[in-house]
Parts: C-alpha cells; structure tokens; sequence
C-alpha cells in the first residue's frame, strides 16, 4: 500500500505541474497574441509627420510619411527572404529640412550589390523602427566590403552621418529596390507549440502513472500460485 500511495502522489504532483504549464503557456499565448494585434494595429494606423523628437520606446513601429531627399552612399545589410535567397538591405540617409534620418529602401538581391539606384527627391511612407538585431554570435561590419550583418541604427547613423531614427519603407523608392516593410510575422510566438508539449508530456505521464499502479496492485506469479 505504501508503494502504491507513493506512485500515487508522485504521478498527481507530476500531472499537476505539467498541466500547470500547459495552462501557463495558453495564458501567455493569449498575452502575445494581444500584443501582435496592438503592434499590427500601430503598424497600420494613418501615418502622420515625423515628430520633432524621437523615442526608441513611443515610436517604435510609428507610420510617418515624409518628403526630402535621398542622398547618395549607401549601407549594405546582408539578409534572406524565404524563395528569393540572400541579398542586401539598402540602407542610406534621407534629408529632410534640416534633419537627416536613416533610410530602409528594402530589398536587392546579391548580383544587384553595386547596381545604380535612384537617389534625390521624393515622398517616402514607411514605419520607424529600432530592430533589436545583435547578440553575442553578430560578426562586426566588414567594412571594406560594405557588408554589415545587423541593422544596428547607433552605428548605421554614425556611418552615414544622420540620426538614429530608421525609417523602414513600405512604399517602393526605386523599381529595382523591394520593400521589405515592417510586420509582425518576424516577431516568434511559438507557446501555442509549447501548450501542445506540455499537455503532451501530462498524457504520457498519466498514462505511465496509471501503467505502473496497474502493475502494482496487479498480483504476480509467485501469489497467483
């Protein structure tokens, strides 16, 4: 009986903990979801001027649409679009009255490194963004190439002489240049797989609960005869 008191309150403790993260992880997903929906819904608002003074943190993912002048010298940030392969991120900066910002223009595939592009004036729709890019394995700029590795914006700015406000295109600047506008599809939500591990592993570990009590109070051979 002590034994079998004993797989008892291991297999329920077990059970309870695993269902408890399941249930954690389902509550999470609900959060996460909200936050995709809030972002989607910043991304997508009417866009509005750039504001005189810029916060990483208030506007980050803020529509502005903004007239000036592309100016030449560009940045060249090594990426991959799934069914296209890799290329580069044309990142240059854009002049504004008395303000220069950084520039997204999008996406050029590698044969097109040292294409021509169109610079000068024009009206540029896109969202402001600080992308968070860089950890421990990030290789520093290769400079001599001009390719760089992550949209690291102190940086990017300090290169090409402007802010370090970003201005991530979505409408097209140049016919050759592919906008690769902000979104939340890059942004991971992976608790509904996390859910589904855990209520899984709860399953197993009922079934082998419930396996090793059978066998417990099943009688062996030595009794049986």
């Amino acid at each position: 009986m002590r034994r079998i008191l004993f797989l008892m309150i291991f297999g329920i403790a077990g059970l309870a903990i695993l269902v408890s993260l399941g249930v954690w992880q389902m509550q999470r997903l609900a959060w996460k979801q909200g936050v995709l929906a809030e972002i989607e819904n910043r991304i997508s608002a009417d866009p509005v001027d750039l504001p005189d003074t810029v916060s990483p943190d208030a506007d980050k993912y803020l529509p502005v649409t903004i007239a000036g002048e592309v100016e030449p010298g560009e940045i060249h940030v090594l990426v991959s679009v799934k069914q296209v392969g890799a290329g580069y991120r044309i990142i240059q900066s854009f002049s504004t009255n008395d303000r220069t910002i950084l520039l997204d223009r999008g996406f050029v595939p590698v044969t097109a490194k040292h294409d021509q592009r169109l610079n000068g004036p024009m009206e540029i729709t896109g969202n402001l963004h600080w992308p968070d890019e860089i950890d421990g394995y990030t290789p520093e700029p290769d400079i001599d190439d001009n390719i760089w590795f992550a949209r690291d914006v102190p940086n990017l700015a300090a290169a090409l002489g402007a802010e370090p406000v970003l201005l991530i295109a979505r409408s097209q600047t140049d016919p050759n240049i592919t906008p690769l506008p902000v979104s939340v599809t890059g942004i991971p939500n992976d608790h509904l797989q996390y859910a589904i591990t855990w209520f899984g592993l709860a399953l197993v570990w009922a079934a082998m609960t419930g396996y090793f009590l059978w066998r417990s109070r099943a009688p062996s051979e030595s009794d049986a005869t």
